[in-house]
C-alpha cells in the first residue's frame, strides 16, 4: 500500500466525496479507496468530522463555479442535486459547518443572478429567497415528496418563473 506521503489530501477528499454518494463515508472506506491503512489517514485529516467539513467545502467550491442568469444557476443547482444528492443534502441540509470562505465563494453565482434581477440593494434577500425555494423544491423532489400526478419539471419551471417575476418586481 502507498505511504501516506503518496496520498494527497485532494485524493482523500475526492475519495470521501465518492463514498458519500455511496452512503459509506467512513475513515476505513476512504483509506481503502486511496490505498492506505486507516490510521494513516489521521496524518492528513484529524477526524472524520474534519473530513466531512472538507467534503462540504469541496462541494461548495463546485457549486461556486456555476455561472449565468437565474435560470442557468437554477438549472445547474438542480442538476447538481440530482447528480450528487448526498453532497447536496450535506451542504444544504444543515448540520455541517463549511468554512466561511467556501460559503461565501459558493454564494457568488446566486448573488450575482439575484442582484441582476432585484438590484444591488436587494441582492442578498433575493438570493436567500431563491435559495430557500430551490432547496425546498429539490429536497422534496429527492425525497419523492411530489406524489400527485403531473410533471415535476413543469412545477419547477412554474415556480421559477413566478419567483423571477416576484424578485424582478422588487
Amino acid at each position: 500500500m502507498p505511504t501516506p506521503d503518496r496520498t494527497s489530501l485532494d485524493e482523500i477528499v475526492a475519495a470521501a466525496r465518492e463514498l458519500l454518494e455511496l452512503g459509506d463515508l467512513t475513515m476505513q472506506a476512504v483509506a481503502e479507496r486511496v490505498g492506505v491503512q486507516a490510521p494513516s489517514l489521521y496524518k492528513r485529516v484529524r477526524s472524520r468530522d474534519e473530513l466531512v467539513r472538507m467534503v462540504a467545502d469541496a462541494t461548495l467550491a463546485e457549486l461556486g463555479l456555476i455561472e449565468g442568469d437565474i435560470y442557468a444557476v437554477a438549472s445547474a443547482f438542480r442538476a447538481f442535486a440530482h447528480q450528487r444528492p448526498a453532497a447536496f443534502r450535506l451542504v444544504m441540509g444543515g448540520g455541517v459547518t463549511a468554512s466561511p470562505h467556501a460559503i461565501v465563494a459558493a454564494s457568488q453565482p446566486i448573488l450575482r443572478a439575484a442582484g441582476a434581477l432585484a438590484g444591488a440593494q436587494n441582492e442578498l434577500v433575493a438570493a436567500r429567497t431563491f435559495t430557500a425555494w430551490a432547496n425546498g423544491f429539490i429536497a422534496m423532489e429527492l425525497n419523492s415528496g411530489f406524489n400527485l400526478a403531473g410533471p415535476v419539471d413543469d412545477a419547477w419551471q412554474y415556480g421559477l418563473d413566478r419567483l423571477v417575476a416576484a424578485i424582478s418586481a422588487s
